[in-house]
């Protein structure tokens, strides 16, 4: 860890420079942050559920033949990925309303949606990361129209495949977010997921209950978000279902 080049930190995670070139160590925090990082706290063992639960997702992908940016796991807290050039866009994948698009359109939190809506936001947190438009992407030279299609195919096929992982563990998608990003290989440009996939980025309902498993927990203070997070990696079969009496499960390898 000592005298390792930091590349940039944000809310959750920092980038170190990578043992080879091309290459990033991202590390998993134990923050939390919502509404603009209005809301801060430090969540014990955070860090680590977010790097093993991004892991299972990210492994899931390549699995599948989605093109991501993880290699592997270093340790615990540490993934090293691949370096690539970040789209300014967040883009959201909605199935269920909630969150700003029941305050936007006035749908009632916990409606299904018609179909898997696709959104883009601009990755700026002074304005608050909003909602822009094809139009807006395009004139301001973001992502090119092609980029916006694969931007789209891309995010339908994690869609299709954390929707069918959750549910196996009786778990609803409602919606969720992602980056992608560039590489280059020669003269070749292609797209790929990027940043994380975990609670952090999605919102996960309980089936049964209605129980909220992801950040909402924290930005609406229903419980510990440790708790919810270790519920999820459980179903997922990345926690023991049998503990050994500590405070917090192992994560398996």
């Amino acid at each position: 860890m000592s005298r390792r080049k930091k590349i940039y930190e944000g809310k959750a995670k920092i980038l170190y420079e990578g043992p080879e070139p091309g290459t990033l160590v991202q590390y998993f925090k134990d923050d939390a942050t919502a509404f603009n990082a209005e809301k801060h706290a430090v969540i014990e063992g955070k860090g680590v559920l977010n790097n093993r639960l991004s892991e299972f997702f990210m492994q899931g992908l390549t699995a599948i033949g989605v093109p991501n940016h993880f290699i592997r796991r270093l340790n615990m807290r540490e993934q090293l990925i691949r370096a690539v050039e970040i789209i300014p866009l967040e883009v959201v994948v909605r199935n269920i309303a909630a969150g700003s698009i029941s305050k936007r359109l006035g749908i009632e939190e916990g409606t299904q949606l018609p179909r898997p809506i696709v959104e883009f936001y601009y990755k700026d947190d002074a304005l608050g990361d909003p909602l822009v438009s094809e139009e807006h992407i395009i004139a301001f030279n973001w992502a090119t129209q092609q980029d916006m299609d694969d931007m789209v195919a891309l995010a339908l096929r994690v869609n299709d495949f954390l929707s069918g992982v959750m549910l196996g563990a009786g778990i609803r998608l409602v919606d969720f977010k992602i980056e992608i990003g560039r590489v280059y290989e020669g003269d070749f440009q292609r797209l790929i997921v990027a940043d994380e996939i975990s609670p952090d980025s999605c919102r996960l309902w309980d089936i049964k209950t209605g129980a909220k498993l992801d950040k909402d927990v924290f930005r609406q203070d229903l419980g510990d978000l440790a708790d919810a997070y270790t519920e999820v990696a459980s179903r997922l079969g990345l926690i023991p279902k049998n503990g050994s009496g500590s405070s917090r499960p192992k994560l398996v390898n």
